[in-house]
């Protein structure tokens, strides 16, 4: 069996996908990180939430919440991974909640990678990744790995190469982060929660690309 993190953070306006204001406001991007993020446990069913915030309604039953903690990017996703594990000692699979367009599909690809990888590694078309599985993780894997920029995810790879990890690579999925990223990921999954919310707001459904 395969355990699935999701990290997450409460949407709260203000707090949640800040990079979208403007054009949206601070309400309507919490609207939108709500959406992707009922969007993404859907697709994951049942796992683990390391949550940064508390939950709210949009939390379905199946899900064993967990506080994140940690200063930056690099402990929040070790301590995830640990403390995940100690839970249930089984291969983890780690995801963020700035990809609606995950399919149930796409994590089995990831749990099936992990009965004969060490790791695997779905990198992001911003140059990070949005997805991050281990067989046993490690947080030495993680911690010091520098985050949220262009060469994050080449850096991280490399991290588990230097290791000696055999790696298992997925698609390249794009995360929500910008006003064109929202547009373009609505228009791939036009029948999502997420592309709903995006028609409400705004009246725009697709976006070329």
């Amino acid at each position: 069996m395969t355990q699935v993190i999701v990290l997450a953070k409460e949407p709260v306006p203000g707090r949640v996908k800040t990079r979208l204001t403007p054009p949206f406001t601070p309400a309507q991007a919490a609207r939108l990180a709500e959406a992707a993020l009922s969007d993404t446990l859907c697709a994951v069913g049942a796992g683990v939430l390391a949550l940064d915030g508390l939950p709210g309604m949009w939390l379905p039953a199946g899900f064993t919440v967990i506080p994140q903690r940690g200063d930056g990017l690099d402990e929040r996703l070790a301590w995830a991974f640990a403390d995940a594990f100690r839970l249930r000692s089984e291969p983890l699979v780690l995801i963020g909640m700035d990809t609606p367009q995950v399919t149930s599909g796409l994590l089995r690809c990831a749990a099936d990678a992990l009965a004969r990888c060490d790791a695997v590694f779905g990198p992001a078309a911003d140059g990070g990744f949005w997805l991050l599985g281990f067989r046993r993780p490690d947080p030495r894997l993680l911690l010091g790995v520098p985050m949220s920029r262009p060469d994050t995810g080449a850096l991280q790879l490399a991290r588990l190469v230097e290791a000696g990890l055999d790696v298992h690579h997925l698609p390249t999925l794009t995360d929500v982060d910008t006003a064109a990223d929202v547009y373009h990921v609505a228009a791939q999954v036009p029948g999502s929660r997420f592309a709903e919310t995006v028609r409400t707001l705004t009246g725009r459904g697709e976006a070329a690309g």
